[in-house]
């Protein structure tokens, strides 16, 4: 018993300590325009396990808005990344879309729905907080929410619109996705709360803080030369670096004309030899992008190298965003299988990259291969868009769930509250909590 005890506790002690040198041997110390890779070779990796599946949605779901579409939601938060609490009322804002459209229908008509809670579990949805005349683009897609030190509400969004209208509301859906140009804006709101609930009041003007650059970043013209999914210049999340207090802008992009494929993004050397890259892999130019933010009212910003690539790997890594702990960086996105380059394959979930000492590191596939949090295979296409927040817990909606005679039901509302932990550049699905739960975190740390 003694030997297999001190055995058990050998092995344990050397697990850690692999995993120590490990997640050690991610660097701190990259040049300001590096650009760390996720590359074939990991994402072949890419596998369900137990750690990181999530439970089967029940498909005795509840609609939190019974009339709306509901999808890509975030939580109102503090300049720090903290829950913000406003006379004891969480507030959420999410994608909505009215039911009486069909389900394809609604990224074409998508709005901005405001939701508000005393307990962070019973949401009440409050409608759109704004004018929808003033609003840019002829749909406004996912951003985040921030309240400041004086009260501001900043809305941060992705102005949609048809190229060809010049940034109006006309809009054609005949093949929109080939002209479905995004740029990212945001606008403002004085908050006030009391027994009826939360108000946004005072609506700033909605301006236009990023477009894509060409450069980094792909614009519609570039996007329309080569075609492929859809482009991506959007999702905007502001993070407040807790280690240095500068701000950002971090956001879904693909690269522009400065791009090639890379060995490096096939793989290491040994992998290359015996690897055959698919035609139009290519194509497939996914990045999470970054600018810097210049000013206190988050209108002045610079662009920045993307801070990951996924050239010939997938093509969207969408509404990416951070945790913090210590001088450990998480950086999660979310994907599709559709939109893996050919030749790959992995689950709609929850994707994660590991870094140290900075925004700016040499980010490793966490797991890996980069899997966080995974649909099972019994409802692959189940829930989306899981944003993990700086206590770990993960909201996401309700998608596509099969029922027990395996046909698809449209959901369109929140779906359970999942937690993960870290561990360095590891990570597992611990808990499910109640649809949509919100519960109080502080600031990334």
């Amino acid at each position: 018993m003694k030997k297999g005890f001190k055995l058990g506790k050998l092995i344990l002690c050397s697990t850690i300590l692999a995993s120590s040198l490990a997640a050690a041997s991610v660097s701190a110390t990259v040049s300001d325009d590096y650009t760390a890779i996720w590359s074939r070779q990991q994402a072949e990796k890419v596998a369900l396990t137990q750690q990181n599946t999530a439970p089967e949605v029940d498909m005795d779901f509840d609609l939190v808005a019974p009339d709306q579409w509901v999808w890509d939601t975030w939580p109102l938060q503090n300049r720090d990344g903290s829950l913000a609490i406003v006379k004891g009322y969480k507030v959420a804002f999410a994608l909505v879309a009215p039911r009486s459209l069909g389900w394809g229908e609604r990224h074409t008509h998508a709005r901005i729905g405001m939701f508000f809670s005393k307990n962070g579990k019973d949401w009440t949805y409050a409608g759109i907080p704004y004018n929808y005349d003033k609003a840019l683009g002829h749909m406004q897609w996912a951003g985040t929410a921030m309240l400041d030190e004086n009260d501001k509400v900043h809305l941060f969004y992705t102005a949609t619109s048809d190229m060809n209208a010049n940034g109006g509301k006309e809009w054609n859906e005949d093949g929109w996705v080939q002209r479905a140009e995004q740029r990212i804006a945001k606008t403002t709101f004085d908050i006030s709360a009391d027994k009826d609930g939360v108000h946004l009041t005072n609506e700033g003007e909605h301006k236009l803080i990023l477009q894509a650059d060409g450069k980094y970043y792909e614009t519609i013209q570039q996007f329309q030369s080569h075609g492929n999914i859809i482009t991506a210049f959007r999702d905007p999340f502001f993070f407040q670096d807790p280690n240095t207090g500068k701000e950002y802008i971090i956001f879904e992009g693909q690269a522009g004309s400065n791009y090639s494929l890379k060995p490096e993004n096939i793989g290491d050397e040994e992998y290359r030899k015996t690897h055959s890259v698919p035609e139009r892999s290519e194509m497939y130019n996914g990045n999470i992008g970054i600018a810097e933010v210049l000013d206190h009212d988050i209108t002045k910003l610079k662009l920045l190298p993307p801070l990951v690539e996924s050239i010939g790997t997938n093509h969207q890594l969408e509404r990416p965003h951070v945790v913090v702990n210590g001088d450990e960086y998480y950086l999660f996105t979310i994907s599709h299988t559709f939109t893996y380059a050919p030749g790959l394959t992995g689950p709609d979930g929850v994707y994660g990259f590991y870094g140290k000492g900075g925004i700016r590191a040499d980010y490793k596939p966490m797991n890996d291969s980069g899997l966080v949090i995974a649909n099972p295979a019994s409802k692959p296409y189940q829930a989306y868009s899981w944003m993990v927040l700086p206590n770990q817990q993960v909201i996401s909606f309700i998608n596509e769930p099969k029922d027990e005679n395996g046909n698809v039901q449209f959901g369109g509302t929140f779906a359970a509250t999942l937690k993960i932990s870290l561990n360095g550049d590891k990570s597992a699905v611990v808990k499910e909590g109640k649809a949509g739960e919100i519960k109080p975190f502080g600031a990334n740390r």
